[in-house]
């Protein structure tokens, strides 16, 4: 590994405007670090990245590079690109165990963090290190959000994730597992008990359902269920998968990994939402793709479908008269998730959209004052990268309220 990367560092052209650093979301500054890198100085270079994104180690093994850092090299136009990722994975992974936490002085403002995701995980560090006190509510066992209960072992080991809690807790961070806001405990309560800002990041968990006949069959299941734990499901030999995302390709892979011999993925079109990489992925490990087939229902023998009429341009038009059934055990509908609303339903003033995703302001603060919120539960499923980006901005903006409000 370590000549491998040493190769691509040596390869990276050091532009003076680098199009990897654009294309990133949190705009790492991939020359410098590789620059670094290369005079040794890796641990310069790791608390660079950890200072730019907490989450740089975690975004370097599931980020999607080929759209970003990898997809913006001058050197992918016609050739291959310089694989950031992998140097970024080695300096961060040495990075994460051998820093020296630091804090500046406390403040007496207690923060409140609901779920430990990619973007509460980020507030919370940003926060903690300016010297708040930092409170994580997460409603599961363990950290991580989607990372520990959405993205397969194989994609990324959930050892990173003991790392990062150990992280958390240095920094003065606590940590209330196995405890839903919302429900006996609500912003509210957070409120009243002397909170002086609070955070939503709680992602979006729940499973966008088809809306056709057959979806409450016992052989039938929703790929965000199955992901937090496919041990507990017996999907049998053939399983059928609705849906070609990133989402959707975990889901195909995790099954082939647990005792399905034959997974076949649908898609209405030809456009799908899953990189090339995760596909190709898909693909290696054995799942078929069907397209052009649009879902009519399920039956306990498989889904049914009809196929879709698509014009030049592979848009779908139409489709043809007739239905197929097809022959699965299981049926996995993987094709996107939302927001759970029990926040909105519990916060007096606390408002969402038709969508169910919480509104906010240019300053990442919702519709109740001192109560902000980023990552998915404001956009919509989007990437680890992405949830980080927002987090920052929140953060800053959480410091400039309480500053303002401690005045």
């Amino acid at each position: 590994m370590a000549i491998h990367i040493i190769d691509e560092a040596n390869r990276c052209l050091n532009c003076k405007k680098p199009k990897c650093m654009e294309g990133c979301p949190v705009h790492t500054p991939v020359p410098h670090i590789i620059q670094l890198f290369k005079e040794h100085q890796v641990m310069d270079a790791g608390r660079e990245l950890f200072e730019n994104n907490p989450m740089s180690l975690i975004c370097s093994i599931v980020c999607n590079h080929e759209m970003q850092c990898a997809g913006n090299c001058v050197l992918g136009k016609k050739g291959s690109p310089v694989h950031f990722s992998s140097i970024e994975t080695y300096i961060s992974d040495m990075y994460l165990d051998r820093m020296k936490v630091k804090t500046a002085e406390q403040k007496k403002q207690n923060v409140a963090v609901i779920g430990a995701g990619p973007a509460r995980m980020t507030v919370a560090v940003i926060l903690a290190q300016n010297g708040y006190q930092v409170t994580i509510f997460e409603q599961q066992d363990k950290i991580g959000g989607i990372k520990q209960y959405g993205i397969p072992e194989f994609r990324l080991p959930k050892t990173i994730l003991s790392r990062y809690q150990k992280k958390l807790l240095e920094l003065g961070i606590r940590i209330r597992p196995n405890t839903a806001i919302g429900t006996t405990l609500t912003i509210e309560d957070l409120l009243r008990d002397g909170y002086a800002s609070v955070f939503v990041g709680t992602g979006v968990w729940k499973a966008r359902n088809l809306g056709i006949p057959g979806e409450c069959l016992a052989n039938v299941h929703f790929g965000i269920d199955y992901l937090a734990n496919p041990s507990a499901y017996s999907l049998g030999e053939k399983v059928a998968v609705i849906g070609m995302g990133n989402a959707a390709m975990d889901v195909a892979r995790t099954a082939l990994r647990n005792g399905a011999h034959q997974v076949t993925m649908y898609a209405r079109g030809r456009r799908i939402a899953a990189s090339s990489h995760e596909m190709a992925y898909a693909e290696l490990d054995g799942a078929e793709f069907v397209f052009g087939k649009a879902i009519e229902r399920i039956t306990e023998k498989g889904p049914v479908f009809k196929t879709s009429i698509m014009d030049e341009n592979n848009r779908v038009t139409g489709y043809e008269e007739g239905e197929e059934q097809t022959e699965a055990d299981s049926t996995i509908i993987a094709i996107s998730q939302g927001p759970r609303n029990r926040l909105i339903r519990t916060t007096v003033g606390l408002e969402g959209s038709d969508k169910g995703l919480l509104i906010v302001d240019e300053n990442h603060m919702t519709t109740r004052k001192g109560i902000f919120a980023a990552g998915d539960v404001v956009t919509g499923s989007k990437t680890v990268v992405h949830a980080v980006e927002a987090a920052k901005k929140a953060a800053e903006a959480m410091m400039r309220y309480m500053e303002k409000e401690g005045a």
